[in-house]
């Protein structure tokens, strides 16, 4: 699974509350790869706080606030989830707005786990073959999404994991989208 993604930029985009495995295992396998990671987040914060499994986890350095950040100074978008993550996010345009433009420029976005909430509300999910964490099976139908349980699903552009466990075939994914 070695991949040279030299050259290629990735924006992860999280709030408090990210699943830290979810952020952090992308962002070291790609960055092992060659690519440029950077952490954007809403707000001024200097840093946003992982979720590990039944509690706070390890903070985590913002490298871009959102509000400073563009699509177009990307390759691709990683979204990790985390329940408290991806619902923080999804009510924020800026948020929406900044998924909504990768999309738009035909760059890869990937989520995880219930970071596919994102995509219900930017509509990406609409048409799409996805996965999630498996709570989230209606609310992706619901929007139009074709749910299945897969470690990872790639249909146009978009890319979709369950859980932790899935991150090497997540990021796998994410580096092979990358190089195409």
């Amino acid at each position: 699974m070695a991949h040279d993604l030299n050259g290629k930029r990735v924006a992860i985009l999280a709030s408090d509350g990210f699943e830290q495995s979810e952020l952090q295992e992308p962002k070291r396998l790609l960055e092992s790869w060659g690519a440029t990671v950077t952490v954007v987040a809403p707000g001024d914060a200097g840093k946003i706080r992982g979720w590990k499994e039944k509690d706070w986890g390890d903070s985590v350095t913002v490298d871009q606030p959102l509000s400073g950040a563009s699509a177009d100074n990307y390759d691709a978008l990683v979204l990790p989830g985390g329940v408290i993550n991806p619902d923080t996010l999804r009510t924020q345009a800026p948020a929406l707005a900044f998924i909504t433009a990768f999309a738009s420029a035909g760059k890869p976005v990937a989520a995880i786990c219930h970071a596919p909430w994102l995509l219900v509300e930017t509509g990406l999910a609409k048409g799409r073959k996805v996965t999630s964490w498996p709570s989230l099976k209606s609310d992706l139908s619901n929007a139009g999404g074709q749910w299945t349980d897969q470690e990872v699903v790639v249909d146009n552009g978009v890319i979709t994991s369950r859980k932790p466990d899935d991150i090497p075939a997540f990021s796998d994914a994410v580096a092979k989208a990358l190089a195409a």
